[in-house]
């Protein structure tokens, strides 16, 4: 299980708005070591199960050009759990093993 504290952001991309919250680079690295982690799907992501407050979804991380790995925040999840783009989360996560 990891666990990070980010800010959700949000994203204007081709249609719509996306929310995202960054995993630190830090835990990026720690996760690409990671030996027994999942094959990378489309995009090199990576299938998780996150939980946010009392919130838990099956949805997957990307990585980006940063280096680091970006996980989007439905919409249902951030009405559920009252937050909103610039607030501060608690995100805990692991992997899902299929």
């Amino acid at each position: 299980m990891y666990k990070t504290k980010t800010k959700l952001y949000k994203w204007n991309g081709m249609k719509g708005a996306w929310f995202f919250v960054d995993i630190n680079k830090t835990l990026s690295k720690k996760i690409k070591a990671e030996k027994r982690m999942p094959k990378a799907r489309g995009f090199g992501s990576i299938r998780v199960r996150v939980t946010i407050g009392k919130t838990t979804w099956p949805t997957s991380i990307f990585p980006t050009k940063e280096g680091i790995y970006v996980l989007p925040i439905k919409a249902s999840v951030r009405k559920k759990e009252g937050i909103a783009d610039g607030d501060t989360v608690t995100v805990m996560f692991e992997p899902v093993f299929i």
